[in-house]
């Protein structure tokens, strides 16, 4: 049986589509679809099931994939790492948001690099949730993390860690809003105090009002930066109120150098996934970094 047709195959499989199986292959469409049907002529059994939106595998098609997909991406590990790599390090590629990946993943992944010989060298790009998922599933990235679980057989995804967001002020406009210390209050703080967030349409601001006050921001952001840390340094610095992870402003909150205007008996969540490409934690490396991740998040409060 033709490697390249089992390589194909296992792709469409992962992709649940011929057209974004050929993007990743780097083959057109036709392609694609013209050695699925020569592997298929050479089972002599149909492996996928077409319909309007993608492909869905049938019962031979799956357990063909079970079985030939382990072997596949051990024979990829082996092209891209040789057979005598005991003497050089493998890269990781590693891609997230750049806070949560600079505060939490980083720290725990960078401390992989001992002495014990099983380290590796690492490789980091920032981006949203939708660049680095994209990244991950062209094969640019080993591990994403990221805040929306793909869908689909391509990626698989692990829950990693819940981030809880806190709306939090510099003490003056605390004061403004009567809140010097977090209560239950229902109503959200006034208007007259400037809101501060990562892009126009106020994402954190928004969705915490919709969560604990059951309403929308009236008032339009006055200071736009599109990180959660100069998010925090902007309303240390007096700028107005945001709202923030927990672990990103936890030393500010015990400095006193802002304070949290509300503690809901819910507060708003959002959780993390770490994700991978289906098949691709029988690379060590990779598998390492991940059972890691997932041993750290643990830990995280």
């Amino acid at each position: 049986m033709d490697l390249a047709l089992l390589r194909t195959f296992v792709t469409v499989h992962r992709a649940g589509s011929f057209t974004r199986a050929a993007a990743l292959l780097g083959l057109s469409q036709p392609a694609v679809t013209s050695q699925i049907r020569a592997l298929e002529r050479q089972v002599g059994r149909p492996l996928f099931l077409r319909q309007a939106r993608g492909v869905t595998p049938t019962t031979i098609g799956d357990e063909l994939a079970h079985k030939a997909a382990p072997h596949l991406d051990a024979l990829v590990e082996i092209t891209e790492f040789g057979l005598d790599d005991e003497s050089s390090l493998r890269t990781l590629h590693l891609a997230g948001p750049p806070e949560f990946t600079a505060e939490r993943v980083l720290p725990v992944l960078t401390g992989l690099n001992g002495d014990d010989g099983q380290g590796f060298a690492l490789r980091t790009s920032f981006g949203t949730a939708e660049e680095t998922l994209d990244g991950l599933s062209a094969g640019h990235h080993d591990l994403a993390i990221s805040t929306v679980r793909p869908r689909g057989g391509l990626l698989t995804a692990t829950p990693l860690c819940d981030e809880e967001h806190v709306l939090v002020a510099a003490p003056r406009w605390a004061e403004r809003a009567g809140s010097t210390e977090p209560h239950h209050q229902a109503a959200p703080p006034p208007e007259s105090i400037p809101l501060v967030d990562v892009h126009e349409s106020l994402p954190f601001v928004s969705r915490y009002w919709a969560s604990v006050f059951d309403s929308r921001p009236t008032a339009s952001g006055t200071v736009i930066v599109p990180d959660l840390r100069a998010v925090l340094a902007c309303v240390v610095a007096g700028a107005g109120l945001a709202v923030l992870p927990r672990y990103l402003c936890a030393d500010a909150l015990e400095r006193k150098e802002v304070v949290a205007l509300h503690e809901p008996a819910v507060p708003p969540l959002r959780t993390y996934f770490v994700a991978v490409r289906t098949g691709t934690l029988a690379m060590p490396h990779i598998a390492r970094a991940h059972e890691w991740l997932l041993r750290a998040a643990a830990g995280w409060s």
